[in-house]
């Protein structure tokens, strides 16, 4: 898992093949007044999903979610959102749902270790290690998170 400001992503361009095309992406185009919806930016390979819609709360995190096949790079644009996270290492097999492979997702009821807040234009990067739970908190969130292929 990383976590920077958006102004820093360069610095990771070259951490992953699909990363420097993420950073163009983001020169390039001002994904805050893009609409909701999904931008390809390289086939099957790298998307960018500009996602509008409520927190779940903060009362009990969400089941955290862990992805196979693709990285996740999730940019808070507007609203206030927290990540619960584990070490997928650390997590019961056995308390996971089947992998859906068409969504690139499982789920697991496992507590989450630790929690972070992010900031508006702050980034957070989730390799396949990372279970995650996306969406603690109140009121509007808007993000772009981008796919890339693992």
């Amino acid at each position: 898992m990383i976590l920077d400001s958006l102004n820093s992503f360069e610095r990771y361009s070259d951490l992953h093949k699909g990363f420097d095309k993420v950073y163009s992406f983001l020169k390039n185009n001002d994904i805050k007044k893009l609409e909701p919806g999904e931008y390809s930016i390289q086939e099957n390979d790298i998307k960018c999903i500009i996602w509008e819609g409520k927190g779940k709360g903060t009362k009990q995190a969400p089941k955290m979610e862990v992805h196979d096949s693709f990285i996740d790079i999730q940019v808070l644009l507007d609203g206030s959102e927290s990540f619960g996270m584990k070490d997928r290492m650390l997590c019961d097999d056995k308390k996971f749902t089947p992998y859906d492979a068409e969504h690139d997702i499982a789920f697991t009821d496992e507590t989450p270790d630790n929690f972070i807040n992010l900031g508006i234009d702050n980034f957070i990067i989730f390799f396949p290690k990372d279970a995650h739970a996306p969406l603690i908190g109140d009121g509007d969130i808007r993000k772009a998170i981008f796919k890339v292929r693992y």
